[in-house]
């Protein structure tokens, strides 16, 4: 089942996840040159015969709907926020629109493919709502790409403390913050509301080092989960790339990602 965070400051920390203190200029930097762009446009060119935009669902600042848009898909954004939306409308025009994700004002099977990076997790009945209502916009053989905070290898030993943090802080007033899925939660989730997995990838395997080791702070450090930072470091050649290298190698990954992205089709 998936492991339940809990926080005595859990509205500033989804803000500080998804914004993290920074300006839609820098999160678009950062998502121009992270691993998880790749994975994300990836799953899009294959994403089958459906037509239909694309919607990034809880947008955020709306990185990746400007840097989609720029490599030219066709791409609409919505959130809950009023304020995010108009950040990323001063620094672009963009198609965006305020919609809760339950309950979206888009007509069935209107889209091509349905983007989320890091949202499903903080709703607190966990991602069914959402997920029916993604499937019910998508057109036949539509594309899902989602991402999750991942149950890696690390949570998975750590899970006994980290349930018997989750109740403590829950008996001191703490609130729900997020859940963690494994690929076999995910996967069940997508199947209960008519996907089929086409592949799973954990990436940001340098979050928990970026956590305990010291670094100079940099637009990239701390940045959003969904920008899906790189390794640690600061130069990309010597020890820098070689840690780059092993942290994305698949043991690691399994060990260490901090996120995992699902792509998959309606069928």
């Amino acid at each position: 089942m998936p492991l339940a965070y809990y926080s005595t400051a859990a509205r500033q920390e989804f803000w500080t996840e998804h914004w993290g203190g920074h300006s839609v200029e820098e999160l678009l930097a950062v998502a121009r040159a992270s691993p998880l762009t790749d994975l994300v446009t990836g799953a899009l060119e294959t994403a089958g015969t459906a037509s239909g935009p694309v919607l990034e669902a809880g947008c955020g600042l709306g990185q990746y709907v400007l840097l989609l848009r720029e490599r030219g898909w066709r791409v609409v954004g919505v959130d809950w926020s009023l304020e995010a939306l108009g950040a990323c409308r001063r620094v672009a025009p963009a198609p965006l629109a305020q919609m809760e994700l339950r309950a979206l004002g888009v007509r069935d099977g209107a889209l091509g493919a349905y983007v989320s990076l890091g949202v499903v997790e903080h709703d607190p009945a966990g991602p069914d709502a959402i997920l029916a209502e993604a499937r019910r916009v998508l057109a036949p053989g539509g594309r899902l790409v989602l991402s999750v905070p991942y149950l890696n290898g690390v949570r998975r030993v750590g899970a006994p403390y980290l349930r018997l943090q989750g109740r403590r802080l829950a008996r001191r007033g703490g609130e729900f913050y997020q859940y963690a899925f494994s690929r076999r939660d995910l996967t069940a989730a997508l199947a209960r509301h008519g996907f089929a997995v086409r592949g799973m990838r954990p990436y940001d395997p340098a979050r928990l080092l970026r956590r305990v080791l010291p670094r100079r702070r940099s637009p990239e450090a701390g940045a959003p989960h969904a920008a899906g930072g790189g390794a640690p470091g600061g130069r990309r050649g010597g020890v820098a790339g070689l840690a780059r290298r092993l942290l994305y190698t698949g043991p690691a990954l399994r060990l260490l990602g901090h996120m995992l992205l699902a792509a998959a089709v309606k069928r």
